[in-house]
């Protein structure tokens, strides 16, 4: 979860920064000249509305990584070996149908039916020997 913080914080200077670098771009006092300085002014606009609705939710993910860090580090230091050693000892998880929990909380993992086991549909063939598929 410590990986977050610094994705979040960059994706936030990114935000904040590009309207900054548009505004020194264009001098002061100049008027927007056509064409390509426009379009700028466009994407100038653009990403200051982002960012004003991009503040909260940067916001929030900061206040959900520090409630939800210690307990993924947590969650990572007790069932890390245990996930690890599980994973060793699978080769091939495709072989395998997703996890399901049964009504007594057992989580089972089904192996996928082989493709030997799949019994093929039978073709119908018309009376001239033709099969419609």
């Amino acid at each position: 979860m410590t990986s977050m913080k610094p994705a979040v914080f960059a994706l936030a200077v990114l935000l904040v920064a590009s309207p900054a670098v548009a505004e020194e771009n264009q001098t002061e006092g100049q008027a927007p000249e056509e064409g390509l300085s426009l379009m700028e002014e466009g994407a100038k606009l653009f990403l200051k509305g982002l960012q004003r609705q991009m503040e909260p939710a940067i916001e929030g993910l900061e206040g959900f990584a520090d409630k939800a860090g210690p307990a993924l580090r947590s969650f990572v230091e007790e069932m890390g070996p245990a996930l690890s050693d599980l994973a060793g000892k699978v080769e091939d998880w495709s072989v395998y149908e997703a996890p399901e929990m049964l009504p007594n909380g057992d989580i089972i993992i089904r192996r996928k039916p082989a493709p030997e086991d799949t019994p093929e549909p039978e073709l119908e063939m018309d009376e001239d020997g033709a099969t419609d598929i």
